[in-house]
């Protein structure tokens, strides 16, 4: 049995190190910045999204926003450990697989609703839509933690590849398609005026889609980064 201590102080310390790490350099959360608010803009000058168009459209557009500058991201946060060495240090320190599979998911899941935190207030202006509302806010955090979990997990398969920037986006896409679906349609209720529990249904989705996802990169990810 782990200690829960050491194992959340383990956990801690990497995600403690990738902070530290992008406070200095910043060039994750420049990229996923620029690239999201661009993204953003030209969906709002490109479409005439006004009224009921835009509440039925803004979560679509939210979300493929979230995950394509996320995947800039996410493919940044083991590319650079990989350049660095630092994955070589964290495979050869006395620290449990999973415990660097959470570190890492811990840090890029702060660095991702970071960005959120800046594109839903940017939406809500652009797009006339309650983004700003607790429920909303609830079902975006539940489809991160999704997202994240099974980005990082495939960022650490994809960072050994030549084509790594190409491949993660190849192998990351198609499995969020769950993430995708039930968010932008539990969103898209939450806008038209339904409460959490009408949308319970898509709402335990992304609850399930995260327990398994997290289950299963918990059980391959010792797997995964002896490839590394």
């Amino acid at each position: 049995m782990h200690d829960p201590t050491n194992y959340w102080r383990q956990i801690w310390t990497i995600v403690a190190k990738d902070l530290a790490a992008e406070r200095h350099t910043r060039e994750m959360l420049s990229a996923m910045f620029i690239f999201g608010t661009l993204t953003t803009l030209v969906f709002s000058f490109a479409l005439d999204m006004r009224g009921d168009v835009a509440r039925a459209a803004a979560p679509g557009v939210l979300w493929a926003t979230v995950i394509f500058a996320g995947t800039l991201g996410l493919s940044r946060s083991l590319a650079r450990e990989k350049q660095t060495g630092c994955i070589d240090g964290l495979l050869l320190a006395p620290v449990d697989r999973s415990a660097i599979f959470f570190g890492k998911a811990l840090g890029n899941l702060i660095f991702i609703t970071i960005v959120e935190l800046v594109l839903l207030p940017l939406f809500t202006i652009l797009f006339d839509v309650p983004l700003l509302q607790a429920s909303v806010l609830l079902v975006t955090g539940l489809g991160t933690v999704g997202y994240t979990a099974v980005g990082t997990l495939l960022a650490a398969i994809a960072v050994n590849t030549r084509a790594r920037e190409v491949m993660l986006p190849i192998l990351l896409l198609p499995l969020v398609i769950p993430v995708l679906v039930a968010a932008v349609q539990a969103i898209g209720g939450l806008l038209e005026g339904l409460t959490l529990a009408q949308v319970g249904g898509w709402t335990r989705l992304l609850v399930a889609y995260d327990m398994i996802i997290v289950a299963v990169a918990m059980v391959t990810f010792d797997y995964v980064v002896e490839e590394i």
